[in-house]
């Protein structure tokens, strides 16, 4: 009986690793137990970052917030506090670009917060 090597099973499991290292600089896009090794934490980053990006925008959306309360007078803390308690249903991204692109708009919102927060 033959011994079975997966010869071309093995062929195409490289391939696809050495495809998907397309690009990378040296070693990394052409040999393939580095190319292996780069393509593996690529794909671990890349998923990582996924959930990481959500936490950025988030991050970036509060700071745009917080620079348009300050400049209409009240904190940001102050401002979701008192969106909640006027059970305005706004969330951050859309507020973030109010804050940016339409601030008459925001300046409306802020007056109902200033207005339920007391």
């Amino acid at each position: 009986m033959a011994r079975v090597t997966h010869g071309v099973s093995s062929r195409k499991r490289r391939k696809r690793t050495l495809k998907a290292a397309k690009g990378y600089r040296g070693g990394r896009g052409k040999l393939y137990r580095t190319a292996k090794e780069t393509v593996a934490r690529a794909r671990a980053y890349s998923y990582r970052d996924r959930k990481v990006k959500k936490r950025d925008f988030r991050s970036l959306w509060i700071t745009r917030i917080n620079a348009a309360c300050k400049i209409n007078g009240i904190k940001y803390s102050e401002f979701i506090d008192g969106l909640a308690k006027a059970k305005v249903l706004i969330n951050r991204k859309v507020l973030a670009e109010l804050a940016v692109s339409h601030k008459t708009a925001f300046k409306k919102i802020v007056d109902i917060a200033k207005h339920k927060k007391q």
